[in-house]
């Protein structure tokens, strides 16, 4: 039993609780979480320069093509540091489950290139066999949490602002709910008290007759044969995971290639990769691109997809390459 002078407190104490937790933990969670999916819209070549850059600014790496290699970017490159040469591979995409057999094709790279180590770089997920292989070869990990914080500072200003801004936000948002409920708590621990505070009389309810039952009542149903009883109905799939498993992904892409096929101006539309949908396609881009994108939309995984737009057939036309969403 608990009165107001006790209520309140606790309510307070409850609400701050909440605030410490939106702003210390869920909004740094969140911003990672938007911030993965703003450095997977990158195309490949943005991915690995930030890195580069990120790698030289922040470590004092030094960026020295070898012979074999050209001084377009690659995924794949060598770095210079004072302690020895590091093999540098960046693994663009968050749909990347990396296990050991990649892990360990990273170290034969690294020792046929002479470097002293390696460093893999991915928005994606490095499994526990293969941070077990890694560190086993002198290899050196950046995913996820530990990658956001290092590549942050050099994303274009106006995404690093949206990303933070869109974070902070719902973390307002939500501190304003927690303390809606915080209220609603010490108003039903005053009330609840006060009601069961001696002196107060209980609404006792007020007395009525019972309605005579019609005869009608007393005939059970009979099911009528005409309309038979309708099936359950069966709960659309939840396509709301921003990073769903393999499994889930590969299930939201048998989807929308299905969808593609009956959709009128698309022959068809297959997943040669995990971040590539090539679509074949009978009609304009001004025709089939707003459905194409209407099937992605729903899925969160997939709306940043890049799209390849292949030639109609028997038209002399280019190979175009498209996204629905940036991020």
């Amino acid at each position: 039993m608990f009165s107001w002078t006790l209520a309140l407190p606790l309510a307070a104490v409850a609400w701050i609780v909440a605030v410490l937790y939106l702003w210390l933990v869920r909004r740094r969670q969140d911003e990672t979480r938007a911030g993965m999916a703003a450095l997977a819209g990158l195309h490949w070549r943005d991915f690995s320069a930030l890195v580069r850059r990120a790698l030289e600014e922040q470590r004092g790496w030094r960026s020295e093509p070898a012979p074999q290699q050209t001084r377009a970017p690659h995924a794949d490159f060598l770095m210079h540091a004072d302690h020895g040469t590091w093999m540098v591979s960046c693994k663009h995409g968050r749909a990347y489950r990396i296990g050991a057999a990649a892990v360990n094709e990273l170290g034969a790279i690294t020792r046929l290139a002479g470097a002293s180590g390696g460093l893999l770089v991915t928005e994606g997920q490095v499994e526990r066999e293969g941070l077990d292989a890694a560190g086993k070869q002198l290899i050196e990990v950046l995913d996820g949490r530990r990658l956001w914080p290092l590549l942050k500072p050099y994303l274009p200003g106006d995404i690093e602002d949206e990303v933070v801004g869109s974070a902070r936000y719902r973390a307002q948002r939500h501190t304003g709910i927690a303390g809606l409920a915080a209220l609603a708590l010490a108003l039903l621990l005053g009330l609840g008290h006060r009601a069961t505070e001696p002196g107060v009389p209980a609404a006792a309810p007020a007395p009525h007759a019972p309605a005579p039952a019609s005869p009608a009542a007393s005939v059970p149903a009979v099911p009528s044969a005409a309309s038979p009883p309708s099936p359950p109905r069966t709960p659309l799939p939840d396509t709301s995971d921003p990073d769903p498993d393999a499994a889930t992904l590969q299930r939201y892409q048998r989807t929308v290639s299905a969808a593609l096929a009956r959709t009128p101006g698309i022959i068809r539309g297959v997943w040669p990769t995990r971040s590539t949908l090539a679509v074949d396609r009978s009609g304009d881009d001004a025709q089939v691109w707003p459905r194409i994108c209407a099937q992605l939309q729903p899925y969160p995984a997939l709306r940043s997809a890049r799209v390849q737009l292949n030639p109609r057939p028997g038209r002399d036309e280019p190979v175009r390459w498209r996204q629905c969403s940036a991020y």
